[in-house]
C-alpha cells in the first residue's frame, strides 16, 4: 500500500501579514475562561459535564460557520413580495439562504428555542435557565439577529402555556417547540404602535369578540419576527377602558386552521441600523382571528413575564457581544506591531483594553447570577437583577464595540471585518424591551421603591461576600460599597424630584452588585487552586466604576498596572497573587 505524505511549504510573508487577524477560526467556547470558570462554580456538576461538549461545539460554529453566515446575512437583508406568483395578495418575505442556514443551527441543531420546554442535545429534561443562557451567550458572540426569534418563540411558548386555554396549547404548542423546520411554528409579539412601544397605555388596536375567537381591527407600528408564525400582541376589547387597564393579550396566527391567511398584512419592512438580518415591519389588522390569553384587562401583566425573560434574553446577548468585542480587541493587540513593539505593549493600549474587559467581565457575573436566581427561584433577587442587567450591560456593549472597533483603526469601520456589525446591532440591543431610562426607572421606582427587591438582593451579595474567603480588608470594603449602593437607591426612590437621578442610582446597584459577585468569585476560585482574576476586576470595578478620581491629577498608576498586567497574562493567576495585588 502506497503511503502519500502531505508536503508543507512556508508561503513567504507578505505586507497582508502585518495586518492583525479576527476572531475567525476561533473556538469561543475554548478561548473564554471566565465562562468556563463560573459555570463550573454555578453548575450542577452532572450537567457541566454533560453540556461542555455542547457548549463547545456550538463555541467552534460559533467562530467559524455561524460567523460567515452571520455577515452574509447581514449584507443581504430580507425582501418583502407583495403577491405570489399567481397574483395572489399573499404576502412572504424572502430571505437569503445564509439566514434560513442559520436558523436551522439555532432552531433545528442546537433547540435553542426549545429548551426551557423538552428535552434536547441528550440531556434527560428540559435544561434550567443557567444551561440556555450560556448557549444564547456563546450564540451572541456570532449572531445578534436571530436570537431574537429564537427567543422570542421561546417566551411565547412560555406565555401561551401558562395562560392559553386547552384549546389554544394544542393549536400552538407541540409545533412551537419542534426542531423540525418544516414542521416549526415561530413566535413573535407586536406591542408597539405609532404612539410608541415603551408606554403602550395609548395602545389603539382593537379587539371585537366573534364566536369562539376575537377579531382585530388596526395597526402595529414596530413588529419584530413580523411573517412569524404564532403573534402574541396586546389589543383593546370593545368597551374596555382607556389606559393599560384595558388591554388584553391575544395569540394571533399567520395562518388559520384551514391552512388560509389571516386577516392581516405586512405593508412594509424596517430599513434598520442593526440586526439587519432579522425582518421587522409594519403589518395591519383588517379583522384578523385571535384567541384571548389569560384574563381580560390583565393582557400587561400577563404579557410582562415575557418582557423580562426577554430582558434577561438581551443582557446575555449583550454580554456575548462584549466578549467577542474584547476578543477581538486582544487580537489586534497582541498580533499587531505599531512604533516598533506590538500593540498591547502600550500603556494606552493596555488602558485601553482594560476599559473593554471590565464591562465584559460585570455583564457576565451579574447575568449568571440573575441566571441562578431564576434556576433557584428567587423571585425577588430576579426582579431587580434583570432589569440591572438589561440596563447597564446594554448600555456598555455600545462603548465596548465602539473601543473594540477602534483597537482595530480603520479596518474595524470595514464592513469586511465583524467590528462595524457589532456596533450597529449593540445600539438595537439598547432599544429593544425598554430604553435605558424605562429600565432605570423600574429598578428604582418599582423595583425598589414599591417591591423592595434590593433589601433580598443586598442580603444575598452580603450572604456570598461572607461565605467566600475575600482578603479581610477587601471585604469589608466591598460590603461597604454593596450597604451604599442600596442606602443610595432606596433614597432616590422616595423622592419624586429625584427622578432625573435614577440612572445614576441603577447604575450603582449595578457596579456594587458585580464587585461583589466578582469578589466571591474569584475567592472560591483561587481556594480550589484556580484563577483568582476576578478578585483583581472587582476591585478595578471599584476604583473606576464607582470611584470619583479628580479629572486634573495625575494618579499613580503603579498597583493598576500591576493588576493589567496579570489580567492580560494567559497565565492563572493564583489567589496568593491576587491577594498581594490587592494589598491584603
Amino acid at each position: 500500500m502506497n503511503t502519500l505524505t502531505k508536503m508543507t511549504f512556508e508561503r513567504p510573508m507578505s505586507r497582508s501579514d502585518l495586518i492583525a487577524p479576527d476572531c475567525r477560526g476561533l473556538n469561543f467556547w475554548s478561548i473564554d475562561r471566565s465562562v468556563q470558570d463560573l459555570l463550573s462554580l454555578h453548575l450542577d456538576p452532572a450537567a457541566l459535564a454533560h453540556f461542555t461538549p455542547h457548549f463547545e461545539r456550538l463555541g467552534g460554529v460559533a467562530g467559524n460557520r455561524l460567523d460567515e453566515l452571520a455577515l452574509q446575512a447581514d449584507k443581504r437583508t430580507p425582501i418583502l413580495h407583495f403577491r405570489d406568483r399567481f397574483g395572489r395578495d399573499e404576502d412572504w418575505v424572502e430571505y437569503h439562504p445564509a439566514y434560513r442556514e442559520m436558523e436551522q443551527i439555532g432552531f433545528g441543531e442546537f433547540g435553542l428555542h426549545a429548551m426551557s420546554h423538552k428535552p434536547v442535545l441528550g440531556w434527560h429534561e428540559p435544561v434550567t435557565p443557567l444551561v440556555k443562557y450560556a448557549f444564547q451567550y456563546i450564540f451572541a458572540q456570532a449572531e445578534f439577529a436571530l436570537l431574537c426569534p429564537l427567543s422570542v418563540t421561546d417566551t411565547s411558548t412560555m406565555l401561551i402555556q401558562k395562560y392559553g386555554d386547552e384549546a389554544t396549547k394544542k393549536r400552538f404548542v407541540d409545533r412551537m417547540i419542534t426542531q423540525d423546520m418544516s414542521q416549526l411554528l415561530k413566535g413573535a409579539q407586536f406591542m408597539t404602535e405609532k404612539a410608541g412601544g415603551s408606554d403602550v397605555s395609548g395602545n389603539a388596536l382593537t379587539a371585537r369578540k366573534v364566536g369562539d375567537h376575537w377579531e382585530l381591527w388596526g395597526d402595529k407600528w414596530f413588529c419584530s419576527c413580523v411573517d412569524h408564525d404564532v403573534i402574541l400582541l396586546l389589543a383593546r376589547c370593545e368597551g374596555a377602558p382607556a389606559g393599560n387597564a384595558g388591554l388584553s393579550i391575544f395569540a394571533m396566527p399567520r395562518r388559520l386552521d384551514d391552512g388560509s391567511r389571516n386577516r392581516y398584512r405586512v405593508v412594509r419592512l424596517k430599513d434598520k441600523m442593526g440586526s439587519r438580518s432579522m425582518a421587522a415591519g409594519e403589518t395591519i389588522m383588517e379583522g384578523a382571528v385571535a384567541y384571548l390569553m389569560g384574563e381580560q384587562g390583565r393582557g400587561l401583566k400577563h404579557m410582562m413575564d415575557q418582557v423580562n425573560l426577554s430582558r434577561l434574553s438581551h443582557g446575555f446577548r449583550a454580554a456575548g457581544m462584549m466578549r467577542r468585542c474584547l476578543n477581538e480587541a486582544l487580537q489586534v493587540a497582541r498580533h499587531r506591531t505599531t512604533f516598533g513593539r506590538t500593540l498591547i505593549d502600550h500603556p494606552m493600549a493596555r488602558r485601553q483594553l482594560l476599559k473593554l474587559m471590565l464591562p465584559t467581565e460585570q455583564a457576565l457575573s451579574v447575568g449568571l447570577a440573575a441566571a441562578v436566581a431564576m434556576t433557584q427561584g428567587n423571585e425577588a433577587e430576579l426582579r431587580i437583577l434583570t432589569p440591572m442587567l438589561k440596563y447597564r450591560a446594554s448600555r456598555d456593549n455600545i462603548t465596548v464595540a465602539t473601543g473594540a472597533m477602534e483597537m482595530r483603526g480603520g479596518n474595524g469601520f470595514i464592513e469586511d471585518w465583524g467590528n462595524a456589525k457589532l456596533v450597529r446591532d449593540a445600539h438595537l440591543g439598547l432599544l429593544w424591551e425598554g430604553t435605558s431610562s424605562v429600565n432605570a426607572l423600574d429598578i428604582v421606582r418599582r423595583a425598589v421603591g414599591k417591591e423592595r427587591a434590593h433589601e433580598a438582593l443586598a442580603a444575598a451579595l452580603h450572604k456570598d461576600i461572607e461565605s467566600a474567603p475575600i482578603p479581610g480588608q477587601f471585604r469589608g470594603r466591598v460590603a461597604q460599597l454593596v450597604d451604599r449602593a442600596v442606602d443610595f437607591a432606596e433614597r432616590v426612590s422616595k423622592q419624586p424630584e429625584a427622578e432625573a437621578s435614577c440612572r445614576k442610582a441603577a447604575s450603582g446597584l449595578y457596579h456594587a452588585t458585580s464587585a461583589a459577585l466578582m469578589a466571591a468569585e474569584g475567592a472560591r476560585l483561587g481556594e480550589k487552586g484556580g484563577d483568582a482574576r476576578r478578585l483583581l476586576l472587582s476591585r478595578l470595578v471599584i476604583d473606576h466604576r464607582l470611584g470619583n478620581a479628580d479629572p486634573f491629577s495625575l494618579p499613580d498608576h503603579r498597583a493598576e498596572d500591576a493588576m493589567t498586567a496579570a489580567l492580560l497574562d494567559d497565565r492563572v493567576v493564583t489567589l496568593d497573587c491576587a491577594m498581594e495585588l490587592l494589598g491584603g
